[in-house]
């Protein structure tokens, strides 16, 4: 009698754990809502020969045909910059930087405008204290792209989420501002 209930209660473990997997699909179920969001502006003052004393990006790689205080082409296909730029809350540049947005973009298709990302919101403020990291593809054409929120620390450990960036202004080759609206779905 005892081996009949040791099945029975097995069989009801095995068909309740099934029909909980089967709910879900085999997936993990994730938030729909975010549990933070914000929005910051980065602005990139890229140096051009004569700007050193605002400059905020550098080329530090270029293709065979460019130069390191020109960017090369139509698309710019080759062009390495790295960036450390003031972050603030509105599209001011002379508003008072809340932290610094620090990485890299490299222009990497010979076609289309285009580049890819990797990149850091380095906080150290009363308001956030930590970093945001970012990484991926930025169509730059598109009027919204968006790229991977792969980590953080302090405030924001770990931090999994998107982030939405939309080109806020530019000035022909030499400036730029991003608007940047981070939606992040873990939080710890």
């Amino acid at each position: 009698m005892e081996t009949k209930n040791v099945i029975t209660i097995t069989f009801f473990c095995f068909l309740f754990l099934g029909n909980n997997s089967m709910a879900t699909n085999g997936k993990k179920l994730r938030r729909t809502q975010p549990c933070k969001s914000l929005v910051f502006y980065f602005h990139d003052v890229i140096y051009n020969g004569h700007n050193s004393h605002n400059a905020t990006s550098a080329i530090v790689g270029s293709p065979a045909w460019g130069n390191r205080t020109i960017l090369a082409g139509q698309s710019h296909f080759g062009n390495v910059v790295v960036f450390d730029d003031p972050i603030t809350l509105d599209n001011n540049f002379h508003s008072t930087p809340v932290g610094r947005a620090q990485g890299f973009y490299i222009y990497d298709q010979k076609d289309i405008f285009t580049s890819w990302l990797g990149f850091s919101f380095v906080f150290n403020s009363t308001q956030h204290k930590g970093s945001i990291n970012f990484a991926g593809a930025d169509p730059l054409m598109n009027k919204t792209r968006d790229i991977s929120v792969i980590g953080g620390t302090g405030d924001f450990f770990m931090a999994r989420g998107i982030a939405t960036l939309m080109t806020d202004a530019f000035e022909g080759e030499v400036y730029f501002r991003l608007r940047t609206d981070i939606k992040l779905y873990e939080c710890w």
